[in-house]
């Protein structure tokens, strides 16, 4: 086939704003319309919401808000779409949207998926000790939902079988991608290469914006945010793929913006691991072929491995997190006084009623670079800061009492107390708890209309040890090179994200030429150290030589990750900021590109 695709990112996220779909759908030219829904927190919130009315559980906003605004051109012009808005529910999001369908008047054909809801394997789990994947603990008492990311494959199925919209649950990210593309251009599954780079490219707009100019390094460079374009992939049988954006749209699409998303929370990016595919993404080559669009080529493939990831999530207590605003001068040390006093008042409440202690307890200065900079702040003489106390606890009662003596700052302590903006709520403190499935004890299943269609998945294989790297040594500029001290941010473009506990900050030298002295700047120790008052565990580095870039692990980073992190920055969105900070030496007649800082 040699029929040019185009998908259409639509969402990167439940909450990203409505004008992606319309968006793409009235300019991009599209194939296929995709969706990204599901987040870890976001399939307990769903859980919660079946639990009250068995009628919900996927992410109403799919159908009530996006599809009844595009649904008869999506069907107008045979647009395709898939989703994982079904959450746990997908049965009852493809009957909400049959029922929007015929009250427009419009013939729909649904497919859905299910079988990654492993909840039925969860005793029989237990007795066979299953640990959690980056901590090691052993599978709490009682779970809110245990769903196993799963691949494309019915995803293709669906299509194949003439869906016009396919809805799934829990599904690896890139799967909405990689299913249509595998279901357009008949790709097998042991076509690796090719599932490789369907799979990059389903990773690249997976988060919507972030691949048009959304959280780049060089932000100032980025038009027109407030009409920010969303992503169009144009894909041929080969593998290789242009990323773009519909005409006329906000935003920037080039090398470095998608480099940046590239190396977006990807681990070793020799050895990515997705359902389909085990993914090597360390020789990836970007090509500028015009004002935003950028050529993607060089991905390859193995063999996937004989696991599914499973997300589960439990109910951990209760958390509450309060703020107020602190203002003149010495506001930083006024407000860390203040929350110091309010746990104090606090803790001493809670032992008269002779409960149990907070589980845990988090105060930040907000403003004043402490959380986030530790050591390197600069900022601590701010004359306005937010204070910012989050705590734990068994008891939602305990939490009550907390949230109840936050407002009487204002009137008991420092001078410039102001922002309390009423009194804060107690809520379930949830945690995600990852592990491993043999993919044998998982049976995807395809709904169309009453028939019932198993899908098969090939078993995988045990995965295959990266290959060593074969770089030149770094080259540290010797004494008769003069040398400068500049932040990192003056040679390299740099992007974070979490998974789980560990934070993945991926660095990319702002010229290929750059690369040897920025590894020789940039060990593992020296990020480190430099990361050392947020990272707990290690940092190992990866090298990604293809696209003159590093992928640094950092493990241990997040205070838990996700709810169960009490810091205001859970996702490590901020740290890739921090390192850019960092002070590096280079040779004194390097010139930083234009525009760059």
């Amino acid at each position: 086939m040699t029929r040019t695709i185009r998908i259409g990112g639509a969402s990167g996220f439940w909450g990203d704003s409505s004008v992606g779909a319309p968006q793409l759908v009235q300019h991009g030219n599209v194939d296929f319309l995709v969706f990204d829904y599901l987040a870890e927190l976001t399939m307990s919130i769903l859980a919660a919401a079946r639990g009250k009315n068995p009628e919900l559980g996927y992410a109403t906003d799919f159908v009530q808000v996006t599809m009844k605004s595009i649904l008869r051109d999506v069907a107008g012009k045979g647009i395709r779409v898939i989703s994982n808005a079904g959450g746990v529910h997908p049965q009852a999001c493809a009957d909400a949207l049959q029922a929007l369908a015929a009250e427009q008047g419009v013939a729909l054909k649904i497919a859905v998926v299910t079988g990654d809801d492993v909840m039925p394997l969860v005793p029989a789990l237990r007795e066979q000790g299953v640990r959690e994947l980056q901590s090691g603990q052993p599978l709490p008492e009682r779970l809110l939902t245990a769903n196993a990311y799963l691949g494309a494959l019915p995803i293709r199925a669906a299509l194949d079988a003439g869906a016009q919209v396919v809805i799934t649950g829990r599904c690896v990210d890139s799967a909405v991608t990689l299913g249509a593309l595998m279901h357009a251009f008949g790709w097998s599954e042991d076509d690796y290469d090719r599932l490789a780079q369907g799979s990059l490219a389903g990773h690249v707009i997976e988060c919507g914006c972030q691949a048009t100019g959304g959280l780049h390094t060089d932000w100032e460079a980025v038009p027109d945010w407030a009409h920010i374009g969303y992503p169009v992939i144009e894909c041929e049988a080969d593998g290789s793929f242009v990323v773009g954006k519909p005409q006329g749209t906000g935003g920037l699409v080039n090398t470095a913006v998608v480099a940046e998303q590239v190396l977006y929370e990807i681990g070793d990016p020799r050895r990515y691991l997705l359902p389909d595919v085990t993914c090597d993404f360390s020789e990836v080559r970007l090509e500028q072929l015009g004002e935003h669009r950028v050529r993607v080529t060089g991905a390859r493939g193995l063999a996937p491995g004989p696991h599914y990831k499973v997300s589960a999530t439990y109910m951990d207590g209760w958390r509450c997190t309060a703020q107020l605003t602190i203002v003149g001068m010495d506001a930083a040390r006024k407000a860390q006084r203040t929350g110091e006093a309010i746990l104090q008042r606090t803790r001493e409440l809670i032992a008269q009623r002779r409960w149990l202690p907070f589980t845990r307890t988090h105060i930040e200065v907000l403003g004043s670079e402490q959380a986030n900079y530790g050591p390197q702040a600069r900022t601590r003489e701010v004359r306005e800061a937010v204070l910012q106390v989050a705590v734990m606890h068994p008891q939602k009662e305990a939490l009550e009492l907390f949230a109840r003596e936050v407002a009487p700052a204002g009137t008991s302590w420092s001078p410039g107390t102001t922002g309390a903006g009423g009194r804060h709520s107690p809520a379930p403190a949830i945690r995600q708890f990852a592990f491993l499935l043999d993919k044998s004890h998982v049976a995807p299943q395809l709904r169309m209309g009453t028939k019932m269609i198993s899908v098969a998945v090939p078993m995988g294989q045990p995965p295959v040890p990266p290959p060593a790297a074969a770089l030149p040594d770094p080259v540290r500029m010797g004494a008769e090179h003069a040398t400068v001290e500049v932040p990192l941010i003056r040679v390299a473009y740099a992007r974070s994200g979490d998974k789980g506990n560990h934070s993945n900050i991926g660095v990319i030298a702002r010229r290929p030429e750059w690369l040897p002295q920025l590894r020789a700047e940039l060990t593992e120790a020296r990020v480190k150290s430099w990361l050392g008052h947020l990272v707990a565990g290690e940092v190992r580095r990866f090298d990604l030589p293809g696209l003159h870039a590093m992928n640094f692990l950092c493990t241990e980073a997040l205070d838990g990750g996700g709810m169960a992190s009490l810091r205001n920055d859970p996702l490590g969105k901020g740290m890739a900021q921090i390192l850019l900070s960092m002070p590096i030496r280079i040779p004194a007649d390097w010139l930083p590109p234009a525009g760059a800082r």
